[in-house]
Formats: C-alpha cells, sequence, structure tokens
C-alpha cells in the first residue's frame, strides 16, 4: 500500500531535527522560508541540499539568484522560525530583523547559529518541489550559542 502524504508527515515529526532558515534574494527584493529538508551531502567539494516547494516565492528566487543562504537558528530564535514558516502574515519577513552578507549576497540572519553562503550547483526538479544542491562558498559559527531543536511540533532545547 502506498504511502500518503499525511503518514510521511506523521513518520517525520519522529524526526527530531535542527532549525534552519533558507534565504535568497532577487530583483531587489528577499525572500525565505523555515526548512527541515536540508543536510550536509559532501565535504569534497563541499555541498549541502535543500528541497524547496516549486510553488513558493523561495523557489522561484533561489532558482533565479542561483544562490541561497542558510541560517541555522539558535536557542530562542522560535520567533523567528514561526515568521519564516509563515506563522504570521508579513509582506516583508525581514522587517525588523539584523541580516548580514557573505559572498553570494544572500541575507543570513544575525544570532544563528551557523550560517552557509551557498551557490548552486545541481537542480532537481520534483513534481510537487526541488532538490537544490548548493555549493558551500562560505560558512561561520557561533559556538557560544546552543541549536533550535524541533521535534513532534514542537521546539526543544539540548
Amino acid at each position: 500500500m502506498p504511502l500518503s502524504a499525511d503518514n510521511l508527515k506523521q513518520v517525520m515529526r519522529h524526526w527530531a531535527s535542527g532549525v534552519a532558515i533558507i534565504t535568497s534574494t532577487s530583483a531587489g527584493s528577499y525572500h525565505g522560508l523555515t526548512a527541515n529538508s536540508f543536510t550536509s551531502i559532501s565535504t569534497n567539494p563541499v555541498l549541502i541540499s535543500v528541497a524547496i516547494n516549486n510553488h513558493t516565492r523561495s523557489y522561484q528566487m533561489i532558482s533565479d539568484a542561483g544562490f541561497f543562504g542558510v541560517s541555522i537558528l539558535s536557542e530562542g530564535q522560535q520567533a523567528v522560525s514561526d515568521r519564516f514558516a509563515g506563522k504570521e502574515f508579513l509582506s516583508n519577513r525581514f522587517v525588523d530583523l539584523d541580516v548580514f552578507y557573505l559572498i553570494t549576497g544572500a541575507p543570513l540572519i544575525k544570532g544563528a547559529l551557523a550560517h552557509l553562503d551557498c551557490r548552486i550547483t545541481y537542480a532537481y526538479e520534483m513534481p510537487d518541489s526541488t532538490l537544490f544542491i548548493g555549493e558551500v562558498v562560505a560558512a561561520q559559527i557561533s559556538d557560544s550559542l546552543k541549536p533550535l531543536i524541533y521535534y513532534d511540533r514542537g521546539y526543544h532545547k539540548l
């Protein structure tokens, strides 16, 4: 029997993960989303992947720009995660947030545990989403912070 989308969601709620905000910019606009479909896939070359729904502004911006940023959130950034997950309506999710840039121009969120700046090297389009493979061109971490953890529809601490 095939697995339904709802069944998969129920199973995946039992996978604890960090929380990442995927961002990009195109034509003078910024956009981003909360993602848990983010992973490291290679150290030589340094590659990460993220799957983005094909019907979102983030998908269009990342496709147009050819780059994206990843901000791995720290404890205390639940409101940032909720904002980029669309739990509050904002025409500009970046309003009142401090951002900075490394190499590509992708906005990165200050106060996050770690940041990755990536150029797209491969894009694999699927029916509902696209798997973007990005080469990490710059990275930084803050050893003094702890990660924000997401499990079973809630935020947790280590």
